[in-house]
């Protein structure tokens, strides 16, 4: 619960850690509240760290980390940020959506890191027909859209609206943080924050990825075919209608790709389509059928050959061996006990 610091209130952020939560996003948020606390030499801000039975939580790179405390046990908060990575819809159970939704009740900022926003689109928090804007990490952006159809996720680093703030994960949490420290300690802490951090402070609307294409000069034109490409999955375009899109000649589109990726159009889709089928395996638990067809695929079977021989096995065998690693990390002092 937040502390009085004379008359004045502490914010309490409650930091609630799903499995396969991105530690460096918790780091980089814990951290820019420590410097809050440690450079002003007063308790600016508070936190807890909160996993759903209170026992530590594993993170994507396999460190484990330790809660504070449980769902049911944790303190009334000022911002509750919901950590979650490589697992965004399979852990999250019924008393997770409804203590988001009792927080909101209660008027408190919720937000999302990297692929919480599932979670919060779960709850009604966000990406309804009223709220449609989302921010989260690129790679799970088709998987988002597939299952929330009423959302409109946004390329940028992060968004704050009111009571909901959300963000792409990794170095943008630290945006993210800087941007709420600075509405509610001020801009003057939030810029002494992210020089602490060595850190230059970057607006919402940054896109979280460039390609490196318009930087270097090399082609615009090939980050806007890739994401034409990226924005029709389930329904391919033929050459003509790509080249029609980006208003050029396929004969002028074919060489734009094969200057800048070595590869011809249409192979380079076929590319796109394939990486855009292993997110959604490794983020989802769809079929496979309906992650074919979500990816422009008529038939699993020629999904099924495309798949293995870009990635040297089969989208089943994928996911089975990411589901096997992930599933490893649940309780593993009771699977040596079973081992044994």
């Amino acid at each position: 619960m937040a502390k009085k610091l004379g008359e004045r209130i502490v914010p309490h952020f409650n930091f609630i850690l799903q499995p396969e939560f991105p530690l460096n996003g918790l780091i980089l948020a814990s951290d820019s509240l420590r410097i809050s606390n440690q450079n002003s030499g007063k308790t600016l801000f508070s936190w807890t760290y909160v996993s759903v039975t209170g026992e530590p939580v594993r993170a994507s790179n396999g460190m484990w980390l330790s809660a504070d405390c449980s769902l049911q046990e944790m303190p009334r908060g000022h911002v509750y940020l919901l950590f979650e990575g490589n697992l965004p819809t399979q852990r999250n159970s019924p008393k997770l959506l409804s203590s988001l939704r009792a927080a909101a009740r209660f008027g408190a900022i919720i937000g999302s890191v990297d692929t919480g926003a599932f979670a919060l689109a779960q709850a009604g928090l966000i990406a309804t027909e009223r709220d449609t804007d989302v921010v989260l990490h690129w790679e799970a952006t088709p998987t988002f859209k597939e299952r929330f159809s009423a959302a409109r996720p946004l390329n940028q680093l992060f968004l704050r609206r009111e009571k909901r703030v959300h963000c792409a994960g990794g170095v943008a949490t630290l945006d993210m943080m800087l941007d709420l420290i600075g509405a509610l300690r001020g801009e003057a802490l939030a810029n002494e924050v992210a020089n602490a951090l060595v850190h230059s402070r970057r607006n919402a609307e940054v896109e979280q990825r460039s390609d490196g294409l318009m930087e270097s000069g090399r082609s615009p034109l090939a980050g806007r075919v890739v994401r034409l490409m990226e924005e029709n999955l389930d329904f391919p375009l033929n050459l003509a209608e790509l080249a029609e899109a980006v208003e050029i000649p396929p004969r002028t589109l074919s060489y734009v790709c094969n200057q800048v990726f070595r590869e011809s159009p249409m192979r380079l889709y076929l590319k796109v389509r394939l990486q855009a089928a292993r997110n959604f395996l490794f983020y989802e638990e769809q079929s496979i059928k309906d992650v074919a067809l979500a990816c422009g695929f008529s038939y699993p079977s020629v999904f099924s050959r495309a798949f293995h021989q870009q990635f040297g096995q089969t989208p089943r065998e994928f996911r089975r061996r990411l589901r096997e690693t992930q599933n490893m990390a649940v309780r593993p002092e009771i699977r040596r006990l079973l081992s044994s």
